[in-house]
């Protein structure tokens, strides 16, 4: 049986990851849009990256296929993809199923949003809906 870490590893051996100073310049890109994975909760508690865009783990797959009625077009948009999650397991899981599902130009920050903060980043308040 392979471990959570061991898909991990091998999402990683196959995706782009950014520095926190790519993940800097990457919020300044117009071409470029950073996907926060994480749990609405994680948001609430921790906050996000700002600008961000807020797009679940659990929905991405319906939100990429065009031929889904959950489609979200900014994932036609022809941009790049950073994503993050807290530590960076998900969001290299997460880089690695959108580019299988025919995404070209996607990306993940190392260390996760836990790091950024921790590093004194700048961070986004997100209040409850």
């Amino acid at each position: 049986m392979r471990s959570a870490l061991d898909l991990v590893a091998a999402a990683e051996r196959e995706i782009t990851t950014l520095s926190f100073d790519e993940m800097r310049a990457a919020m300044d890109d117009p071409n470029t849009v950073i996907v926060d994975i994480r749990d609405v909760r994680e948001l609430w508690r921790e906050g996000k990256i700002p600008g961000a865009m807020h797009s679940p783990r659990g929905m991405n797959e319906f939100w990429i296929d065009p031929t889904c009625e959950y489609h979200k077009p900014v994932y036609a948009s022809g941009k790049r993809f950073v994503l993050y999650c807290a530590g960076a397991w998900r969001s290299a899981l997460e880089a690695k199923m959108f580019q299988d599902m025919g995404l070209t130009n996607v990306a993940h920050m190392t260390q996760g949003f836990t790091a950024w903060k921790a590093a004194g980043m700048p961070v986004e308040i997100v209040e409850r809906k």
